[in-house]
This record gives structure tokens, sequence and C-alpha cells, in this order.
């Protein structure tokens, strides 16, 4: 049995390493199993995090413009659509921030925004220029 996470591999079994680019282990049956590792190109990064305040205030403006109650909890990994969001809410969240933060949001930006950290993210990009 293996297991694996992000860039490392644990084995319950002695491991034998044949060369650089390829790992072989065997298990008490018959059978081996070997796979070869390959460079991967890094599929996503986080350059930086939105700022605490940020998030907060989007959450805030998210729960207003959604009539959400004071007990919803509304956090940066909240999706607009978890919180029962349809693509008409998104867009008036989308005014409602470019309103509070004075900032204008174009419409392929807007399109990528599905969670709070997305919008507090995107905001504290725009605010930075």
């Amino acid at each position: 049995m293996a297991s694996a996470a992000a860039s490392a591999v644990s084995f319950a079994r002695p491991v034998k390493a044949i060369c650089v680019n390829s790992v072989s282990f065997s298990a008490l049956r018959k059978d081996n199993v070997s796979f070869r590792l390959q460079p991967v190109p890094q599929r996503f990064s986080v350059c930086c995090a939105a700022k605490k305040e940020t998030v907060e205030k989007v959450c805030d403006i998210v729960k207003s413009q959604l009539a959400l109650s004071d007990d919803t909890e509304v956090s940066g990994s909240s999706t607009f659509a978890d919180l029962g969001a349809d693509s008409l809410d998104t867009v008036e969240i989308v005014m409602g921030l470019e309103e509070a933060f004075g900032i204008s949001v174009e419409e392929s930006s807007a399109q990528t925004i599905a969670t709070v950290e997305d919008a507090a993210n995107l905001i504290d990009s725009l605010v930075g220029k």
C-alpha cells in the first residue's frame, strides 16, 4: 500500500530505488508495481492571500446583498452558489464590491469569482494598482 501527498510518497513495504527517474516496489505477492516519476508543470499557485480586513468586508457585503441572517456563517471559502446566489445575485455582489471599494471590475475578471476569497484577492490586486 502506498500513499502520496504533495511531492512525497510513503510506502508500507520496503522500497528499492532503481534510478533517479523511476521507483519500483514489490508486494508479498508476485505482482510487481513500478511507476515513473516525471516532472509536472506547476498547475496552480497562491501568489498572495487577501488581507483579513478585505475578506471581512467582502463577507459583510455578500451577507447584505443576499439578505442573509446574522447567524449565517460566511467565510473566505464560502462560495456564492452555496450561499444561494444565482447569476443575477453575483452581478449585484460585484456591483456592491465596486461601490464599496471604489474599483471597477472587468467582466472577464468578474466571471472568475466563485468564492469570497476570490473576490477579496481580486479586490486587493485592483486596489494595489
